[in-house]
């Protein structure tokens, strides 16, 4: 596990900081800096706006007696592309709006979904109850 994030502390900034210099050398430092603060802006009101349709839909599943497990993840996975798009670079700003898409969220909930049913079925995962 440790291995592990100094792999993503260490390989994620090196990628950022190679993305920015190759598009800064291909647009320019200016118009790189003005592109990362249009996609934190787009990002910031997909954000918004994403997360304020799912605590909708949070409310409406409560009040009619449903649990709201896919929508309690939609609003997990929205804020994780928001925390991903604060992060500066192209690589987390990607990342962070693939979280805030509602096509790329449902992809991301089918693979999470076969990935635990695989690993509860082979024992991988284990639930503790108490």
């Amino acid at each position: 596990m440790l291995f592990r994030l100094f792999l993503l502390f260490s390989v994620v900034p090196i990628i950022e900081i190679w993305l920015l210099i190759k598009v800064g050398r291909v647009i320019g430092a200016l118009p790189t800096v003005c592109l990362l603060l249009a996609i934190s802006m787009v990002g910031a009101w997909l954000a918004r706006s994403q997360g304020l349709r799912t605590i909708a839909a949070i409310r409406n599943e409560l009040a009619a007696g449903r649990l709201p497990a896919a929508r309690l993840l939609d609003g997990a996975m929205i804020l994780t592309g928001g925390i991903l798009l604060l992060t500066p670079g192209f690589f987390t700003d990607f990342l962070g709006l693939f979280f805030l898409f509602p096509v790329s969220r449902t992809l991301l909930k089918g693979w999470l979904r076969r990935f635990l049913e695989r690993g509860l079925s082979r024992g991988t995962i284990i639930v503790h109850r108490r």
